[in-house]
């Protein structure tokens, strides 16, 4: 190494004394062909000497960049290079929301190095103050006629939920992980500021009592998604998988159903795609309510294809499609779900509510403790036994007779 005359030692190249410390510089070919000197910094001359060898390396394996990114410029590769191949198409969706609508207009200009963990606080909390209708120009544009807030001149004060922040943070942590990991910055400071969590709402599901009034009025109605609402409440089975069955998922004679597919509205698409991970997919016991409601969806849509005739659209033998046999909208079971709650004359509850309802049920069905089981996915019969004992009540099981008369005697 050197002396304390400052000089460089042989093989060094130029390194040079820069302010409070050294600098250096290598040439490099950027990603547009052009030779550039591309500049390191450092306290000490070891630091830069560690930092130019590296350069070195670098340059020999390809173009550099010479200048150092924005925030925007970044994000954007993160989202087509990183998250887009990688991540289920519902994440990148949300991830480019967050970056589009939240993340992009208040720190895209900024030099990704140069973010501190002041500028994500002072952005985090102008969201908080910032109405979302102005900043995105939603009643701009609606037609002039239609115009009644912001663009009128009478802000309405759309401003971001907890949620909406905590999302926009994530995304932003997400991409500067990426970052460190690329050795483009050497901390998230995203990571070190806190949010406040979103407060979650808490809303009595359904009892079994309920339900049975549900599941009854859609027997009498002859419902086509009785099937859906019998699998949703008795299974426990989530509204995505619950669209993603199809028949050759569903063994009647073993009297098991399989889950590993699901159907999601990832943008401008409506996937049919694998469930989230290996833990999700699962063969589940199906009790004879379960059997006898797949039968008579079946019937119903073999009813259906021979009425659409030509128009019937095969999508991969899906059990729940609409008459014309496409897929049906995520977002259209939901509301269909409020619709038919509504006309059986219950209390509303969210469709994502209804996973709580289903040990009652099951107890209610007469469903044996291990099946049950299963079915809940407990580690431990303790703990289905800690359930059937709490709804074993008598008027619990007489409340889904009716249910079981309308179709045709079945437990």
């Amino acid at each position: 190494m050197v002396g304390m005359s400052g000089k460089r030692g042989n093989g060094e190249g130029s390194i040079y004394p820069y302010k409070n410390g050294f600098a250096a510089y290598a040439w490099v070919t950027t990603p547009d062909g052009k030779k550039k000197r591309k500049y390191v910094y450092g306290k000490t001359r070891e630091e830069v000497h560690d930092k130019w060898i590296k350069l070195h390396a670098e340059a020999k394996n390809g173009p550099v960049a010479t200048r150092h990114r924005t925030v925007s410029a970044f994000l954007a590769y993160w989202l087509e290079s990183i998250v887009k191949p990688n991540l289920a198409p519902l994440s990148y969706v949300s991830y480019e929301g967050c970056v589009r609508l939240y993340i992009a207009p208040h720190l895209g200009t900024k030099r990704l190095d140069k973010l501190t963990v002041r500028d994500v606080r002072e952005w985090l909390t102008k969201l908080t103050i910032t109405c979302q209708c102005c900043a995105q120009g939603k009643d701009a544009k609606r037609a002039p006629s239609r115009r009644r807030c912001c663009a009128a001149g009478e802000c309405c004060e759309a401003y971001a939920s907890r949620r909406v922040i905590q999302a926009a943070r994530d995304a932003l942590r997400a991409a500067l992980t990426h970052a460190v990991t690329e050795e483009e910055i050497g901390k998230n400071v995203a990571a070190l500021v806190k949010v406040p969590k979103p407060r979650r709402r808490r809303i009595k599901p359904w009892s079994a009592v309920e339900a049975g009034q549900f599941l009854a009025d859609g027997v009498t109605r002859e419902d086509p998604l009785l099937a859906a609402w019998v699998l949703v409440l008795c299974l426990g089975l989530r509204r995505g998988e619950v669209l993603g069955l199809t028949w050759k998922s569903i063994d009647f004679e073993a009297g098991e159903l399989y889950v590993d597919h699901q159907i999601q509205r990832a943008g401008r698409q409506i996937l049919h795609r694998e469930t989230k991970t290996e833990d999700s997919d699962d063969f589940l016991p199906l009790p004879a309510l379960c059997l006898k409601a797949l039968r008579i969806r079946r019937a119903q849509q073999i009813g259906d294809r021979k009425a659409s005739a030509d128009l019937w659209q095969d999508s991969r033998g899906l059990v729940f499609t609409t008459k014309y046999g496409t897929p049906i909208e995520p977002g259209n079971l939901t509301r269909m779900f409020a619709l038919r709650t509504r006309r059986a004359g219950l209390r509303v509850i969210p469709l994502r509510n209804t996973r709580h309802t289903c040990s009652s049920l099951l107890v209610a069905l007469g469903v044996h403790p291990k099946v049950a089981q299963r079915i809940l996915r407990h580690s431990q019969i303790a703990m289905t036994m800690e359930v059937y004992a709490e709804a074993s009540e008598e008027e619990v099981r007489s409340a889904l007779g009716k249910l079981s008369e309308a179709m045709g005697g079945t437990g």
